[in-house]
């Protein structure tokens, strides 16, 4: 007996240990799965060898790299069709360059100033502070630079874009990206934040961040009270699918949000994972049901060895009228395509707006029903001149001052010091004065 119960309590110690393991993200990291044999062996599936060849051939332009936790979430049973196998594991069409591809089809090489920096709003940069990622998502419109898996920027490369930040006093948000930012450690982050948070003009940080979906570990306590420290902080994740939500994702993403980290999502429309309006409106059910504010759907942009992801337009456009009017607007992204060569974000949406005049307006709701809406008649536009210091308009842009109490208000309120209300002119009050004794913290009223 006592040699049974020591073999049971070491089997139950070694679930223990692998349990714990096996929620380490860095064990998770370390043991990436970047070769076909292992997720032959993994998946219990089998390539014939002209399959093989062709994948072997994707590999050496496009690397694998997928974490343990990540492919345990593929149906084995249906992996050809599984959304999380075909975003995580190549394919031989990868190889296939069309004539319109292009290696960086942004065009964030060119608005580049300095190493790590894209510039191409007025008011905000993209500050890359690693090309490594947890995984490489087979649709990424950076695969230009997959395979810098051991290459994290060192402070000196970084204060190059802090100094870029710091002498542009018209950058006011600052989008950590990548490669993925949470794979610094949680000191490296804090640095970097700390710094930005030294820079007056820097109103705001994002986060952009796949890791809630592939590896939802990294996102620990102590790394949610580091992000605390530094609001205001916005994180915007990746959910693609679904079938992407877990019990540990939904751990990951509560802990952001417990942590007062307000919770974005930006989905890539892929072909034969996400191109189906009830798919897509299951994913932003989840996200809201999670505090995640559905923000962008992207069409998949013209990156090289994409084409077999992208889909027609059309497709938006009728999964975003599958969604208007037929769920909360807060679950509704807006559509857009990062236009080719840089020229940034576009909306596409669905045409409500039929037509108009110079005194109405004829529109149409997702159900078809059409009405209008008519132009006020007396509207006078102010005449701008320029000359904001004489403008008619309020341009008072300042922050307003709180309510201030009066009267008995005043002397019933925690917030305020006075402690009696005296009317103007009392000649008592007039005599410490005179005597030079200093006053007791009384108000004036008026007098009668």
């Amino acid at each position: 007996m006592d040699e049974t119960r020591h073999r049971d309590l070491a089997e139950q110690l070694d679930e223990e240990q692998g349990y714990r393991r096996w929620r380490d993200w860095r064990w998770q990291l370390q043991h990436s799965v970047s070769d076909i044999p292992s997720v032959e062996e993994l998946l219990g599936i089998r390539f014939d060898q002209r399959q093989r060849g062709r994948l072997e051939a994707t590999l050496r332009r496009f690397p694998l790299s997928i974490t343990p936790y990540y492919l345990s979430l593929v149906d084995a049973e249906d992996f050809q069709n599984d959304p999380i196998f075909l975003q995580a594991f190549p394919r031989s069409a990868e190889l296939d360059i069309l004539k319109g591809d292009m290696a960086d089809p942004l065009a964030e090489d060119r608005d580049s100033p300095v190493e790590g920096i894209t510039h191409r709003y007025p008011d905000r940069v993209l500050f890359q502070v690693s090309n490594t990622c947890s995984m490489y998502c087979r649709h990424c419109t950076r695969k230009r630079r997959v395979g810098d898996r051991d290459y994290i920027p060192g402070r000196e490369v970084l204060r190059a874009g802090l100094d870029y930040i710091r002498d542009h006093p018209v950058v006011r948000d600052v989008l950590l990206s990548g490669g993925d930012p949470l794979m610094l450690s949680d000191d490296y982050l804090d640095w970097i934040l700390s710094e930005l948070d030294a820079i007056p003009h820097v109103e705001i940080v994002r986060i952009g961040t796949r890791m809630p979906v592939v590896l939802p570990y990294r996102v620990t306590d102590d790394l949610a009270a580091m992000l605390k420290r530094h609001h205001p902080i916005y994180l915007n994740t990746h959910f693609n699918h679904p079938r992407e939500f877990t019990a540990s994702s939904r751990q990951a993403l509560a802990r952001l949000a417990d942590a007062g980290i307000p919770l974005g999502n930006q989905t890539v429309l892929l072909a034969g994972v996400n191109d189906c309006p009830r798919i897509m409106r299951s994913l932003v059910h989840k996200l809201v049901q999670n505090r995640v504010r559905p923000y962008y759907l992207y069409q998949c942009d013209m990156s090289e060895g994409l084409s077999h992801f992208r889909t027609p337009v059309g497709k938006g456009i009728e999964i975003i009228e599958s969604l208007i009017g037929h769920t909360s607007g807060l679950a509704v992204p807006t559509y857009v395509i990062d236009a080719p060569g840089g020229g940034g974000k576009i909306p596409v949406m669905p045409q409500y707006l039929i037509s108009w005049n110079t005194n109405r307006v004829v529109l149409r709701n997702f159900e078809g029903v059409i009405t209008t809406y008519k132009e006020p008649d007396s509207y006078r536009p102010v005449f701008c001149d320029r000359d904001c210091d004489n403008c008619r308009l309020s341009l008072k842009l300042e922050e307003a001052e709180e309510y201030k109490a009066l009267g008995i208000e005043k002397l019933l309120a925690d917030h305020d010091a006075a402690v009696s209300l005296v009317p103007a002119g009392n000649p008592r009050i007039g005599r410490r004065s005179e005597n030079g004794a200093e006053p007791e913290r009384e108000e004036s009223s008026p007098g009668t």
